[in-house]
């Protein structure tokens, strides 16, 4: 339901594959069943609560009229519950709501990069530095670009996970400090410093 502060919200893709990502995230997207969560079919099941959607929603609207398009999703569906359908946004831009803002649900915004120096400057243009996730072939290339994403974790062809054995936690509006691995355990740690200065002769 991407209600979940390491969820994939933004995808920024570079130009040249755009197009081919975008039909087959769309397709993937829309192939998802949204219904009962008990029903064992389910992908979507609803949001917590009738807020969160509406501010979903929201910022959909807003995004489109920015000049975003639609590609799948994108309404309130009638009847009880507080569902919301997988919903992919092309075209997604700064200044956009589904750009700047956090959208807590199952909605992805999907702006197009030149290439990777752009963007990595576009996933760098938010106020928020949870985690990432890297996608290519190129091992090497991926070492270079994770030192410049602003991040507290960068996962390379995988998506962003808590793991135990490793430090967790975020940078700007994601918060500081870390949880998780021996760098969270040192967090519950309370340092006593013991400084000595010189010896005092005595008669």
């Amino acid at each position: 339901m991407g209600q979940s502060c390491v969820n994939a919200k933004r995808f920024i893709v570079e130009e040249p594959v755009a197009d081919e990502f975008v039909a087959a995230f769309t397709a993937a997207a829309a192939a998802l069943k949204t219904s009962d969560p008990t029903d064992v079919d389910t992908a979507i099941g609803p949001m917590a609560r009738a807020s969160l959607r509406d501010t979903l929603h929201d910022q959909v609207r807003r995004t489109l009229a920015a000049g975003a398009v639609l590609t799948t999703g994108g309404h309130v569906p009638e009847g009880p519950g507080c569902y919301y359908p997988p919903t992919v946004l092309d075209h997604v831009r700064p200044g956009m709501a589904a750009f700047d803002e956090e959208t807590f649900g199952p909605v992805a915004a999907i702006t197009r990069a030149a290439d990777a120096d752009e963007a990595i400057a576009l996933a760098n243009r938010t106020e928020y530095g949870l985690g990432a996730a890297l996608w290519t072939s190129d091992l090497d290339r991926a070492r270079h670009l994770a030192r410049t994403l602003d991040a507290g974790a960068v996962f390379i062809n995988g998506m962003v996970a808590s793991d135990p054995r490793l430090p967790f936690g975020g940078i700007k509006k994601s918060g500081y400090g870390r949880e998780l691995g021996a760098e969270g355990i040192r967090e519950f740690v309370n340092i006593k410093t013991v400084w000595i200065g010189p010896a005092t002769p005595t008669a």
